[in-house]
């Protein structure tokens, strides 16, 4: 029996990085969820890691659904040959949108732009908006620091330490699909002392 195909929505670079294992990472994804049977979604752009991801799922057959803002769709960044592109108002309505649509979420190396898309979904997990895995390819040791940061977090008294693993890191293309496939850490409603 197959499993049931799952929407993993990944966030990356509208750049591809200096480190060309970035680029590598991203083609590996790619046909790491091809092979695995789910969908792409992510955020539209034909640039830099987002375009080597999509481009790399096209070309091994499976489905890709860009989500993308309509100012960045004027820009001419969008990648014309999606599966489905979502055309939302506003950056707001974009990461909502790409929430929705999400079973999993992997996190490849970005900026302040994939950042922001991971960081407010761990935020809805932590919350119980959303229930979704959230998986960071930590490519090089890319996310190490980000990941002390976490911890830290939680030894200073930030957050509760098992909100900590609500990012979940791995190496591995496969395994982080494989991750991302699954249910997400339970949520637990206490969040801060009272």
């Amino acid at each position: 029996m197959e499993p049931t195909p799952r929407n993993i929505c990944v966030f990356c670079g509208s750049s591809s990085g200096i480190d060309p294992a970035f680029r590598t990472a991203a083609l590996a994804l790619g046909s790491a969820i091809v092979s695995a049977g789910h969908r792409l979604v992510f955020g539209g752009g034909h640039v830099g890691l987002m375009g080597i991801l999509a481009d790399e799922v096209l070309a091994s057959g499976g489905e890709v659904i860009g989500v993308m803002t309509e100012q960045l769709v004027g820009l001419e960044v969008a990648h014309e040959g999606l599966t489905e592109l979502d055309v939302q108002p506003t950056m707001h309505r974009r990461k909502a949108r790409m929430a929705e649509l999400a079973d999993g979420v992997v996190v490849l190396p970005g900026g302040f732009g994939t950042l922001d898309e991971a960081f407010e979904l761990l935020t809805w997990n932590q919350l119980g908006l959303i229930s979704v895995p959230i998986v960071f390819l930590d490519v090089d040791r890319f996310f190490a620091p980000l990941f002390d940061f976490i911890a830290g977090s939680a030894a200073a008294g930030f957050m509760k330490d098992h909100h900590g693993t609500l990012a979940q890191r791995t190496e591995s293309a496969e395994a982080a699909v494989s991750l991302a496939s699954r249910d997400a850490p339970a949520f637990t409603p206490k969040w801060v002392d009272r």
